[in-house]
């Protein structure tokens, strides 16, 4: 039974490393990224390594993303939680122990109280920004000094996932991520298109699928013509949007 977000993650990676988990579209650039469950799983261990070995955080210590549904926002949440750290997702500004944000976002991010900055373009191809925000440091060119695999204590189901007005332990949020993907019909197996607009919560596009056993294809500023084609392309068989 899973408890804890990191038990619902590496569930989906185990069930088929080598297929799609988690696709990525962006209409506005054209982008498009797929990740395996291998492949996000790297992703989402050299965060946690980032977190706790660059970062020196430790058990509980809170960390915001102020980060709009995308891939990487998917692999600090993933990563966050494979440390044992606690999510805040951008509510009212709480202390914290580390920021992640992109530029567009640095002056909602300013009332956060945090020494350690880190910035993303969210650009295509994983690519470092040109020009970093001042006190800032660049989240895809550090994160790659780190390990592929990450040894961290195991975490609890009682331990907190997320931080911020709201807590919320790791049985909520997977309680929680379960009655959605009840709500929204994901079931095991399924290919889920998600519009990036119409579900920008993290329970919706990331948790609930995961918890559920399905495979997400994410899409922002989805062109609406094309979306016939692409979820016959990307072989989904259940679309929100």
């Amino acid at each position: 039974m899973k408890t804890t977000i990191p038990q619902a993650f590496a569930e989906a990676v185990r069930r088929d490393p080598a297929a799609p988990l988690l696709t990525w579209y962006d209409d506005a650039t054209g982008d498009r990224t797929e990740l395996s469950g291998a492949t996000l799983d790297n992703w989402v261990s050299k965060t946690a390594n980032l977190l706790v070995d660059g970062v020196g955080l430790g058990h509980g210590d809170a960390v915001a993303l102020l980060l709009p549904p995308h891939w990487q926002t998917a692999a600090l949440l993933l990563g966050v939680s494979a440390a044992g750290l606690a999510a805040d997702l951008g509510g009212d500004p709480q202390p914290v122990e580390a920021l992640f944000t992109t530029p567009e976002l640095v002056t909602r991010a300013a009332g956060w109280t945090c020494l350690d900055r880190y910035a993303t373009g969210l650009l295509p191809l994983a690519m470092p920004l040109r020009t970093l925000p001042d006190g800032y440091a660049d989240y895809v060119t550090e994160v790659r000094e780190h390990g592929d695999h990450f040894r961290g204590a195991p975490v609890a189901a009682a331990d907190r996932a997320l931080a911020g007005p709201v807590e919320m332990s790791h049985h909520e949020v997977v309680d929680l991520a379960a009655e959605r993907a009840t709500e929204l019909g994901i079931t095991s197996g399924a290919r889920v298109m998600i519009d990036t607009a119409l579900y920008p919560d993290p329970a919706d596009w990331l948790l609930a699928p995961l918890v559920a056993g399905a495979s997400i294809v994410l899409c922002a500023n989805l062109d609406g013509p094309s979306t016939g084609a692409r979820a016959a392309a990307e072989k989904v068989t259940l679309t929100l949007a």
